[in-house]
């Protein structure tokens, strides 16, 4: 019998465990210590060069963001202080898996990314056109999109690698079901809605700490695109998305988006039915409600694509004073993997260029490196601490100090209520009308026709499992469209 080969790092030592990130506790956070989760995002971030590897098409523009309601009881950041006030904004949108050469109406998610100028530095929220995403653990994030793009040996796309990564990551079934459904052809970026996505914290002034959702809803109603009318703009107008939203800025159509919050209190996350920091599932909006917050309106196109759009840079590392982290693996994953890929693909001073610069003080020691144009620091010290100059750490700004759940340290593969994938995809099934539901199961027999090789049928069957489970209507529409039983006897 031929011996396995053993996973290793690329140093050559053993891998044990490739899709679960270390850390404290099985909800997180992750730990820096988890030595392959740096190298196998980082070396995900090099694969490709010049354009960004997922994101790479996109359009943007700038704005403004004015508060219209108070919520200062969650959170103590100056851009919320008060009702009426304005902070400049600058939004990219972009399809997730495509080239920078590919259609605007691709069968997608859709990035919804928000840099706020704030007067205490740049805040830069990074999210999707969806309130979930694929998966929940930072390791698999590599592995995944190599299935969204290019198979190594055909070099085209493969309905087959995405089907059978899906299939083996029911995880994974609720934003699929979202893609499948007529909301993956969203008719631009003007007529969707926008979520942080991540589960985040806010700090108010008496250092009280809360959990919080951020989503942006269109104001322009949402509508979307059935499979044909997507497939058709596929040739007659690849860049339809591109041009609609220049378009509208041109003539005075300033897109707008109403900024909302979804509020838990901590110890509402230790009850939560599922893991709150998980980034595969919701928070029902009957159980947390909508906030309202205030708006985003675009109203002026960049002078020059490539300056601000092509090198615009986004990281969920950026964050301001009264806004912070939480334990969602995901996010803490992107903290990392983010400026990485920026420092990579725009060098280390991208934080330098105009589109990506806080229009306030900044004061570091961060000197020299790749394209540095802004004067690197003049004849100032380049040290801390040092006799010369007169700047100082702010100490109202450190940070707050609070508990963790559990203190043991290992690598977490579930929780309680974690293979329960199946409940919210259901849900989200039930309450589409007769019509959406007819459209979503032919938007799954058209993309899983696509599988093909001598897996298929293990690939068609293990997904059609899936299905079923979520919702029987869901997994017999597909199966009768796909011409195939399902032996029902295997889901009980």
């Amino acid at each position: 019998m031929k011996k396995k080969k053993t996973l290793t790092t690329a140093a050559g030592a053993p891998v044990t465990h490739y899709e679960d990130s270390q850390s404290v506790g099985a909800k997180g956070p992750l730990l820096l210590q988890d030595y392959f989760l740096h190298e196998k995002l980082a070396h995900f971030n090099r694969e490709r060069i010049p354009e960004r590897i997922v994101h790479a098409k996109g359009s943007g523009a700038y704005g403004t963001f004015t508060v219209t309601h108070d919520i200062s009881k969650y959170t103590r950041a100056k851009l919320f202080s008060e009702i009426g006030k304005e902070t400049k904004v600058f939004v990219r949108f972009s399809t997730v898996g495509g080239e920078k050469g590919s259609a605007d109406t691709e069968r997608d998610p859709r990035g919804f990314a928000v840099k706020f100028y704030t007067e205490d530095g740049n805040w830069d929220l990074v999210g999707n056109n969806t309130p979930v995403f694929f998966i929940k653990d930072p390791k698999k994030f590599p592995d995944f999109i190599h299935t969204q793009k290019r198979d190594p040996y055909t070099n085209c796309k493969s309905p087959t690698m995405m089907w059978d990564y899906w299939s083996l990551n029911p995880e994974s079934l609720h934003q699929v079901l979202i893609l499948m459904s007529d909301r993956g052809t969203p008719k631009g970026y003007r007529f969707m809605n926008g979520y942080g996505s991540h589960t985040f914290s806010m700090v108010n002034a008496k250092n009280k700490r809360i959990y919080v959702k951020f989503h942006y809803k269109t104001m322009q109603g949402n509508k979307t695109f059935t499979d044909a009318e997507a497939a058709a703009l596929k040739s007659s107008d690849p860049d339809f998305s591109q041009r609609d939203l220049v378009t509208a800025i041109d003539n005075g159509h300033f897109p707008k988006y109403a900024l909302k919050i979804q509020v838990m209190t901590l110890e509402e996350a230790k009850n939560f039915r599922w893991n709150p920091f998980d980034l595969t599932k919701v928070w029902p909006h009957k159980d947390y409600p909508l906030i309202e917050v205030g708006e985003i309106e675009l109203n002026e196109n960049p002078k020059n694509y490539f300056q601000d759009v092509e090198q615009s840079a986004f990281a969920p590392a950026n964050l301001v004073d009264g806004i912070g982290f939480s334990p969602d693996k995901m996010l803490q994953g992107r903290i990392l993997s983010y400026p990485d890929a920026h420092r990579y693909r725009i060098g280390v001073n991208y934080e330098s260029l105009p589109v990506n610069k806080c229009p306030y003080a900044v004061n570091n020691y961060h000197r020299d490196g790749t394209m540095r144009f802004d004067g690197n620091g003049g004849s100032t010290p380049n040290y801390r601490p040092n006799s010369f100059d007169d700047i100082t750490e702010d100490d109202s700004r450190k940070g707050l100090n609070y508990e963790l759940g559990s203190n043991e340290v290992g690598y977490f593969d579930r929780n309680e209520n974690d293979d329960d994938h199946y409940t919210q995809p259901g849900d989200l099934f039930r309450l589409m009308t007769d019509d959406q539901k007819g459209n979503t199961i032919s938007n799954i027999i058209g993309a899983m026709s696509g599988i093909s090789g001598p897996k298929k049928d293990e690939i068609v069957n293990r997904q059609l499992c899936h299905w079923y489970r979520a919702n029987p209507q869901l997994g017999a529409g597909v199966a009768k469209g796909l011409g195939v039983e399902v032996d029902l006897d295997v889901l009980r």
